[in-house]
């Protein structure tokens, strides 16, 4: 916000200045001008005393004055009229009384009183021009009255001087007048872009203290969910142990399952092998606060890991009525990643598009080599989720209307995130986009020989 200055406030402060430095001209002349007794004293001594107490009595009179318009608060511009007035009848009458030879000295004297004033005051410039012609005037009333010397004499002993300094000096004040102007300004200016400055800094100190209180709460909420994985991750390693237990004791009785029961059994081991995996990481607060992931990066065969995902999640395509199709290379294709964030990458994309997928829909999962690069697909030609949800869902948690499936199922983008940020951490690319032709997610990690 800039600053603007308010004509009452400008006034006032310009009124402010403008008796400051009226009070230094008054007090000057009050103490100085007494003093220029010692100029009488040497050149008029006859009657130099009864010069001395005209001054005192000028000065008298300026200070009375002075005292009324402070004390009634008048226009400083008056008091300043009137003081000049006297000095200027004083020096007018002394400059026509004093000997022809001495006349120099007190025009002299006249045009330094003239010079000091106009280089002081602050006023308009037509104040000093009305004094100096008031100046003129006086000086030509006494001439007429108490001179006897011709008008030609009179100038010539010191009256050029007096007039050259008295016109000159009327134009000091019109320069200072408008540098005080500014000066006044840019005191307002500065002093209410402080005051900005005090305002916004307070604003800033409120916010900020705003933003510590948020911060405490938040800092409670992650001691609350740091408590609450500690608690949980207690549990779940129990409950994953109780799982590994019992599926040993089905596999201490190998001979009496069939094949398919078998392959179910390995299916557990592998699922709780990666459960106490990811468990492991989870608990681990210093590698979940690092700014990076720790991985246990290992060189495998990527397709195998592709089909055992795609074999784990055909029971739960089958309970909804969604074929999967598997064209999944059955060539080695090795990567050099950690083998278990691997398979979650493609286990979070692939039940996420199951879960998204609608009845009798097709979804194929494609793996090739493509540039140096092992790539896993996810092709779905249905109805198409959209892109914009999907951005959602890939980049934070959010819960989306149900357009295309039940109802009562809940489409959080948490596991396409973590799809995400794993495939990322791990050097790898993760696009997808979704159009009129449907679904499409496309996992790429560089393959090693």
């Amino acid at each position: 916000m800039i600053a603007q200055i308010n004509k009452e406030e400008y006034l006032k402060e310009t009124r402010k200045k403008a008796w400051f430095i009226t009070n230094n001209i008054i007090w000057t002349i009050i103490f100085l001008y007494p003093l220029l007794g010692i100029i009488d004293f040497i050149y008029t001594t006859n009657y130099w005393v009864e010069i001395m107490v005209v001054r005192v009595i000028v000065v008298v009179v300026i200070y009375g004055v002075y005292n009324y318009f402070q004390k009634n608060k008048l226009d400083y511009r008056l008091l300043l009229h009137i003081s000049f007035f006297l000095l200027s009848l004083v020096m007018s009458v002394l400059c026509n009384l004093v000997d022809i030879s001495h006349i120099t000295i007190y025009f002299l004297m006249y045009g330094i009183i003239f010079l000091f004033f106009n280089l002081q005051v602050f006023w308009e410039p037509v104040n000093s021009l009305i004094q100096a012609l008031v100046a003129l005037m006086l000086l030509a009333v006494f001439y007429n009255i108490l001179n006897s010397y011709s008008l030609d004499v009179f100038i010539s002993n010191g009256g050029q001087y007096f007039f050259i300094i008295a016109f000159a000096s009327c134009l000091i004040p019109a320069s200072r007048y408008k540098v005080i102007q500014r000066e006044v300004t840019s005191q307002l200016l500065i002093e209410q872009s402080n005051e900005q400055l005090k305002s916004q800094n307070r604003d800033i100190m409120e916010k900020n203290s705003i933003i510590d209180i948020q911060y405490d709460k938040l800092r409670r909420l992650d001691e609350q969910k740091n408590s609450f994985i500690n608690i949980a991750g207690h549990d779940l390693k129990n409950l994953i142990g109780s799982i590994v237990m019992s599926n040993n004791l089905i596999q201490e009785e190998e001979y009496r399952l069939s094949e398919d029961q078998k392959e179910f059994t390995r299916y557990i081991s592998e699922s709780a092998e990666k459960m106490q995996y990811l468990l492991k990481t989870l608990m681990d607060v210093k590698e979940i606060e690092s700014p990076e992931i720790k991985f246990n990066m290992e060189t495998f065969d990527a397709n195998t890991i592709a089909q055992q995902v795609f074999r784990g999640l055909v029971d739960t395509a089958n309970m909804k009525n969604v074929h999967l199709l598997d064209n999944i290379l059955k060539l080695p294709l090795n990567v050099r990643l950690d083998k278990v964030f691997t398979s979650q990458v493609f286990q979070n994309l692939l039940s996420n598009a199951i879960k998204f997928s609608q009845t009798n829909n097709n979804l194929r999962v494609v793996t090739s080599l493509q540039r140096q690069k092992f790539v896993f697909e996810i092709i779905d030609e249905g109805i198409a989720i959209g892109q914009h949800e999907l951005d959602i869902m890939f980049n934070r948690l959010k819960t989306l209307s149900d357009a295309s499936g039940s109802p009562a199922e809940s489409r959080l983008g948490l596991g396409l995130s973590i799809a995400k940020l794993m495939t990322i951490e791990m050097g790898g690319e993760l696009t997808y986009r979704s159009d009129d032709n449907g679904n499409y997610f496309r996992v790429e990690f560089y393959a090693v020989n």
